[in-house]
């Protein structure tokens, strides 16, 4: 391998080296509901409904020690912690939170990106008050909301969303981590590969098998190599390798879609094997749609095939309903042999597009499958 480059720093189109913040609230929602019920402070808490299609949405860290994850069937989640203790979600409190939220980061910059209800980039180069320091923004924020919300939040610092992200992810909970550009390239090397945003089990099952378990090994690794492995998505992971992301914090981005996918090890090929991976990502789906306060008109279906081509096919008419039962009920009526037409199917991915408010103050129940 070369010796590590020196990782450059991204410019915000004037020479200057950015200055961004990412925000991830701890177990948001569960937090939220032992702040309202301190007698579960300490206890192992998921916030669910108690029925037998019922689904995982928020654990807290206590009944994380379990292996309680979100997405998971609420009877798993019991089987794992038998004294677990299950809240109805009441999304219209999370939401009515997540508005203070927002209004913190607001004192401090106009460029804030939300990406869900509890999670944002904040970009802070030129703060609207407080020092020009991204980890003094970032450790009055987590004052400010913890001051007024009662919650804990982790914060990222770094020059790129990229690095921001990582480092919020690796001290929580209540974290505060800076990843300066000096700093950057050792990190992405020591990173483990599933750590890269993008990077779900599938693939990091597929780098493993060309040795790439790092992002050390990944930098090591051609671009060539990396799109002849990974189409598309190869010159990404190329990149953010090398510390490289010039996405900029864009506040007036509006979400266009929320959606999930599966690449198969092994290729699926009857239209039965193809249905049944549906009720896992519809599951999946609900509660990601919900995380970020978000309902849609159209359901979408994609297939990647054997040869790398895709189709889509999507719902018209009236809105879904934001629940598994509904996603995977439409899901499997975009299903059809001719679609499938005999070929091979790699990936299976569902989606809700076309935003419209969501006014309902409480969200109609996931069924009872998670992503493997």
């Amino acid at each position: 391998m070369s010796a590590a480059p020196t990782t450059p720093a991204a410019p915000d189109g004037r020479g200057v080296v950015r200055r961004i913040v990412h925000v991830d609230m701890d177990a948001f929602y569960a937090s939220v509901e032992v702040r309202d019920r301190p007698e579960l402070r300490g206890l192992p808490v998921a916030v669910a409904h108690d029925s037998r299609r019922g689904v995982v949405l928020t654990a807290s860290y206590e009944a994380r020690t379990y292996g309680v994850r979100s997405a998971m069937p609420t009877r798993m989640a019991q089987a794992r912690c038998p004294h677990l203790i299950l809240v109805p979600p009441r999304m219209d409190v999370y939401r009515q939170v997540s508005e203070r939220i927002r209004a913190v980061f607001a004192r401090y910059t106009d460029l804030v990106e939300p990406l869900s209800l509890d999670e944002a980039y904040l970009d802070v180069t030129d703060p609207r008050e407080g020092p020009r320091s991204g980890t003094l923004i970032a450790r009055a924020v987590k004052a400010d909301i913890l001051r007024e919300t009662g919650l804990t939040a982790s914060a990222g610092v770094s020059h790129t969303k990229f690095l921001a992200k990582v480092a919020s992810d690796l001290h929580k909970p209540d974290g505060l981590t800076v990843i300066r550009p000096e700093e950057a390239q050792a990190v992405i090397d020591a990173l483990p590969i599933a750590a890269f945003h993008g990077v779900g089990p599938a693939t990091a099952r597929r780098m493993a098998e060309h040795g790439i378990r790092t992002g050390a090994d990944l930098r090591a690794q051609t671009l060539a190599d990396l799109r002849a492995w990974f189409g598309a998505h190869g010159e990404h992971y190329h990149r953010v390798s090398r510390g490289v992301d010039e996405r900029p914090v864009a506040p007036d981005r509006e979400r266009k879609s929320v959606g999930v996918e599966r690449t198969f090890e092994t290729d699926l090929r009857t239209l039965s094997e193809v249905r049944a991976a549906l009720p896992a990502l519809a599951a999946a789906l609900a509660v990601r749609a919900a995380r970020a306060g978000y309902a849609g008109r159209s359901v979408v279906l994609k297939l990647k095939f054997a040869d790398h081509s895709v189709v889509t096919r999507r719902t018209g008419g009236a809105p879904p309903a934001p629940d598994a039962a509904q996603f995977e009920a439409l899901g499997a009526a975009l299903l059809t042999p001719q679609l499938l037409a005999g070929r091979r199917v790699r990936l299976v991915g569902l989606s809700v597009t076309g935003h419209v408010p969501d006014t309902r103050t409480e969200p109609l129940q996931p069924r009872l499958f998670p992503l493997p």
